[in-house]
């Protein structure tokens, strides 16, 4: 049995640099949101989908889907952002099981997704770690890589399960608090995870 592990936290928690460091220990990681984004263009059902509740200025001409719009009227209005999750999210839960299953050679995977809890997606993963920052810092971190004001953050992390529920639903804690070192602690998981997934096997 080859173990599906998840891995979540706050917006600006870290969880891409985590995930590179467990990829550099030969574990294959499934990026929710880069999934969401290609299935939104690629997934026929998906796109009619979103065609119907957005109408034809979802996409453009050449077929590519409006972010901006479509951010625009989702952050806005929470019923749209209830109903587009409910056409992204089972998609995309259908194409990491196959991603997942095509990954013969790997002891574990990894999904990586912010929305791990909220999306429900936690119930297909046999564990799931939390990576976790101080509010300060990751308000710092997401203004600094998206170039966004402090407002939109929060508009973002409100739509977020409070870090501290994620954790208390969590097997493993990563701290990315820019004091503690972040390899260590990935070993420790990584090596935990191992030898479950040797137990399972034995």
């Amino acid at each position: 049995m080859r173990l599906k592990i998840g891995i979540t936290g706050g917006i600006g928690s870290g969880k891409s640099t985590v995930c590179q460091i467990f990829a550099t220990l030969g574990i294959p990681v499934y990026y929710a949101d880069a999934a969401a984004k290609r299935l939104m263009v690629e997934d026929e059902a998906l796109v009619a989908g979103i065609r119907k509740l957005f109408g034809e200025a979802a996409y453009d001409a050449e077929g590519q889907l409006q972010r901006q719009h479509l951010a625009q009227i989702v952050f806005q209005d929470r019923r749209k952002l209830a109903l587009l999750n409910a056409l992204v999210h089972p998609a995309v839960a259908r194409d990491s099981l196959a991603w997942h299953a095509a990954q013969t050679k790997a002891p574990y995977t990894l999904k990586e997704a912010a929305l791990l809890f909220e999306s429900g997606s936690y119930q297909q993963l046999d564990q799931i770690i939390c990576v976790r920052a101080p509010r300060a810092l990751r308000l710092e971190r997401v203004i600094q890589r998206d170039g966004i004001t402090i407002e939109a953050v929060e508009a973002r992390m409100a739509q977020q399960l409070p870090e501290a529920e994620k954790g208390e639903r969590s097997d493993y804690l990563i701290e990315n608090d820019g004091q503690q070192l972040l390899i260590p602690q990935v070993q420790r998981i990584h090596r935990a995870i191992l030898a479950r997934a040797g137990a399972l096997r034995n």
